[in-house]
């Protein structure tokens, strides 16, 4: 028995999916499919640490206007970015305008600009499970927030100096990147399908 549900075309979703057209879209082409490349993966982080505390919608429905505030999350851009960039951040309704997770999202990008290229990749891919040693979930109770690698995951971003990144944010990550594959076994996006 699955808890995944049928969504307006009849396929078998993940529940949350189906809950507004824009969570349809990005559960079955986005979540759970590798993302590979440092300012790819930089931009999925930085949006992880802005969700923390609110809906992955409300990040989502603003992402256009994050990628603009944030010139499209090139971390050689954003690690340039001056006070006066915060400030303009600060007053962009646009984005979530939090003072801690802007002057994060900045840290980051200085901190990022000096990792060799592709570096991020590398670490954060690093810490992807054997998917043989994980069984698909079956239902959203089997579905973990945080896991042994999500939290290593953490420690070894934040031994580097990366901020905003708990072990919780790190399996969000984990998750919307591919390194694990959450949707439910029934789910017509399992697998990339």
């Amino acid at each position: 028995m699955t808890d995944a549900l049928a969504g307006p075309d009849g396929a078998l979703r993940c529940p949350w999916a189906l809950s507004t057209e824009d969570y349809v879209s990005y559960h079955d082409e986005e979540w759970a499919r590798p993302v590979h490349g440092d300012d790819a993966l930089y931009e999925r982080l930085c949006l992880e640490a802005f969700q923390s505390g609110l809906s992955w919608i409300t990040i989502l429905r603003r992402r256009p206007g994050f990628r603009i505030a944030f010139a499209d999350f090139k971390i050689a851009s954003v690690a340039a970015f001056t006070d006066a960039d915060k400030e303009r951040l600060l007053a962009d309704a646009g984005i979530i305008r939090n003072r801690a997770k802007i002057e994060a999202t900045m840290a980051n990008a200085r901190a990022l600009a000096e990792w060799a290229p592709g570096e991020l990749d590398e670490l954060i891919w690093s810490f992807a499970p054997d998917p043989a040693g994980r069984p698909a979930p079956k239902s959203l109770a089997d579905v973990p927030a945080v896991t042994d690698e999500s939290t290593a995951l953490s420690k070894a971003l934040k031994k580097r100096g990366i901020r905003f990144v708990g072990p919780t944010t790190a399996y969000a990550l984990m998750q919307a990147c591919g390194l694990v594959d959450d949707h439910l076994t029934d789910c017509v996006a399992r697998g990339g399908r």
